[in-house]
C-alpha cells in the first residue's frame, strides 16, 4: 500500500489551481498550503498527497516514465478531471477513454501538469 505521494512543482502557488481543479473533480481538497506544500487528500480523510518543491533545491521536472494515478468515483469524473488539467493549463497525453478500446473495465485519462509531471485518472466503471 502506498502511504503518499509528492508531486514535484516548479512553483507550488502556481501549480495549486491546477491540483485544486484536477483532484476537486475526483473528490480530493486542498488540506493546507504551509512552507510551500500544498496538501491534498480526499474529502474528510488525510492528506496524501503533496505538491512541493524538491528537497534538493534544484528545479522541479517531469520524471521519465514516472507517472502517478488517481481512481475517481466515475467515467464522469475523469471527464470532469482532465477537461480541468486542460483548462488550468495542462497539456493531454491521452484524452478519456475505454484502455485498451474494448475494455470495459477501465476508463482513463491521462495529462501532463506545468512542470511535466505525468497525471493519469481513471476509473473502473
Amino acid at each position: 500500500m502506498i502511504g503518499y505521494v509528492t508531486i514535484g512543482a516548479l512553483n507550488v502557488e502556481d501549480a495549486m489551481p491546477f491540483y485544486d481543479a484536477v483532484l476537486g473533480a475526483i473528490g480530493y481538497e486542498r488540506q493546507f498550503f504551509d512552507s510551500g506544500w500544498a496538501g491534498y487528500g480526499p474529502k474528510g480523510q488525510e492528506a496524501n498527497t503533496f505538491v512541493c518543491p524538491p528537497f534538493d533545491g534544484q528545479p522541479a521536472r517531469g520524471g521519465n516514465g514516472v507517472m502517478i494515478a488517481f481512481r475517481g468515483p466515475s467515467k464522469e469524473a475523469v471527464d470532469a478531471a482532465h477537461a480541468a488539467a486542460l483548462a488550468f493549463g495542462g497539456s493531454d497525453e491521452g484524452a478519456p477513454g475505454p484502455r485498451p478500446a474494448d475494455s470495459t473495465s477501465f476508463y482513463g485519462a491521462y495529462v501532463r501538469d506545468a512542470t511535466g509531471n505525468k497525471i493519469a485518472i481513471f476509473a473502473r466503471p
